[in-house]
């Protein structure tokens, strides 16, 4: 029976260490894509009534194909602790870049 338990053992540290030397992990630097044309204003929508549990997201436009597309506003379930931060296009390098939807923590949220 030791003779057993040793030979798992020497097999999981060799899978751990296996695993160790192999892994790569992501990449922390992102490329930064520049749109040199500005985006359309925003579409008006009509925002629903509220949804308890959930939080509106506004529509916005992304782009795709080389061009801008507008994409509907939706629901989104809150996170609590969390503010929702929806999507932009901020100007950068004498263009704009866009900035993904996130969720960031709420400085005044506490338990």
């Amino acid at each position: 029976m030791r003779n057993l338990t040793r030979t798992f053992a020497a097999v999981a540290a060799l899978g751990l260490a296996a695993g160790a030397a192999t892994y790569t992990p992501p990449a922390a630097a992102r490329e930064v894509v520049v749109i040199r044309t500005a985006p359309p204003a925003p579409r008006f929508e009509r925002v629903p009534p509220p949804r308890v549990g959930y939080t509106w997201a506004p529509g916005y436009w992304n782009w795709y194909g080389g061009r801008y597309v507008w994409v509907t506003g939706r629901w989104v379930g809150v996170r609590p602790g969390y503010v929702y931060r929806p999507p932009a296009w901020r100007p950068y390098r004498g263009g704009y870049h866009y900035e993904r939807e996130v969720w960031v923590r709420d400085p005044h949220w506490h338990r």
